[in-house]
């Protein structure tokens, strides 16, 4: 049972028959006092509710109904409706517990779809993944942590709900996102990759949305976006940490209304994708310093997903080094060489501050240079790798270790920042952020 709460007749109606068409059992209540009155009696699956009801806007009594409905069914999805120029007071309500919220005038098609994943992940829908189906290829591990995060991956997946992963660099951000779209039902459509950090602010909307033909000096031609690429599927937005205020602004109208426009266009396009977003930076830090828009925050953060470090699951690093050994042979022609129990305990002892992508890099460059059939732990040393690691566990450890691998990296490379960043497996946008929190000059 749905319940549509909004003092306004012919909004609960169109909701009703919107919701009614569509297979959903719904109950309305024009008041707070009667929606708790419904709340007391029976525990709905979903409220769909008003923020406004009365003349003042302020919202008010719509979020002092939020957390009344929250004290008496803590676990029941919360979507509200809220015009546009009141979205700070939707963000409120996200802050109190609300799952999501919509603006009106409200787009029907984007409506159901929260109203569906609402449900799904509330645990009423049937649409979950077949128990044994989940595809996790190429998402190496068994630690506890990592089960946990797959078992959250398989739940979400089945829904259209926005994901945000979040993780160091290196830790396979977009391996879970891959995992995200192959296992929900948009498996069949397109998955569109975007790093936003490699896109400039004056590029942004014509490499998102598209362009027409004159829409600019050198648009010579039209060009699709990205959100047109993606249509049905999935669009991955990697580094969104790294958007500036003014493009936060246009995505986020696209990720509300669901709609955009070309450059030069005045069509007005639906946006059919599945949105995911990864970034390595602490996104609630940058909202508190007002560097990222915390509206655009809470859309993108409906499932939060946070990828554990290598260094704290240091156990499935086996696993990792055989799979990373096995891939590499293949392609080489070459007999798998045998890893010594020194060499092991040396990997798994590492803080390796590039994650997964430094310790692909290591095992691969260690491969490459020796050529027979056992790797011992003198064999990574030689790579760089520190050969007394026991003091990483602490944080200043861990610090001293990564500042070392830095300084042999850019030792090793003479000082050229790519390899060097290559090296430790991270960006060379990750390694001058390094470089400045450290302190450390080529």
């Amino acid at each position: 049972m749905i319940l549509i709460v909004d003092d306004d007749s012919s909004v609960r109606l169109s909701l009703k028959l919107l919701l009614g068409r569509n297979g959903y059992e719904t109950a309305a209540a024009s008041s707070p006092a009667e929606a708790m009155a419904f709340v007391r009696a029976r525990r709905p699956e979903l409220v769909v509710m008003d923020m406004n009801y009365s003349r003042a806007t302020t919202g008010e009594e719509g979020l002092t109904l939020l957390s009344q409905i929250k004290v008496f069914h803590p676990d029941v999805p919360v979507i509200l409706i809220t015009a546009w120029g009141n979205i700070p007071l939707a963000v409120e309500g996200m802050r109190a517990g609300a799952f999501d919220f919509i603006t009106k005038p409200w787009d029907n098609g984007a409506l159901l779809e929260r109203v569906a994943t609402a449900l799904a992940l509330a645990g009423e829908s049937d649409a979950e993944t077949p128990a044994g189906r989940f595809d996790r290829s190429n998402i190496i591990g068994r630690s506890p942590g990592l089960l946990n995060l797959l078992d959250t991956v398989e739940r979400v997946a089945a829904t259209d709900a926005p994901v945000l992963i979040m993780g160091e660099n290196g830790t396979g951000k977009e391996l879970i996102a891959e995992a995200i779209h192959r296992n929900s039902r948009r498996a069949a459509g397109p998955m569109v990759k975007v790093n936003l950090g490699g896109i400039s602010s004056s590029l942004f909307e014509s490499e998102m949305f598209g362009h027409k033909k004159g829409a600019f000096t050198g648009a010579v031609a039209d060009r699709e976006g990205r959100f047109a690429l993606a249509d049905g599927g999935t669009i991955f937005l990697d580094e969104i940490g790294d958007l500036d205020l003014n493009c936060q602004v246009k995505l986020l109208r696209v990720l509300q209304e669901h709609t955009y426009e070309a450059l030069g266009d005045s069509r007005t396009r639906r946006a059919d994708v599945r949105v995911v977003c990864a970034t390595n930076a602490d996104l609630p830090a940058m909202v508190a310093a007002k560097t990222f828009r915390e509206d655009l925050f809470y859309r993108i953060n409906l499932i939060t997903v946070s990828l554990p470090a290598l260094r704290d699951r240091s156990e499935d690093i086996p696993l990792l080094v055989d799979h990373l050994l096995s891939k590499s042979c293949a392609a080489a022609g070459r007999k798998v060489p045998e890893v010594t129990p020194e060499a092991m305990d040396l990997l798994m002892r590492q803080p390796w501050p590039g994650n997964i992508r430094q310790l692909s890099n290591t095992v691969e460059r260690t491969l490459l240079v020796t050529p027979g059939e056992r790797l011992d732990a003198k064999d990574f040393i030689a790579q760089g790798l520190p050969a007394d690691p026991a003091s990483a566990g602490s944080a200043k450890g861990l610090k001293s270790a990564e500042c070392e691998a830095i300084e042999k990296a850019l030792a090793v490379s003479g000082g050229n920042l790519s390899r060097a960043a290559a090296m430790l497996g991270i960006t060379r946008q990750a390694l001058y952020r390094r470089l400045e929190k450290y302190d450390i000059r080529p």
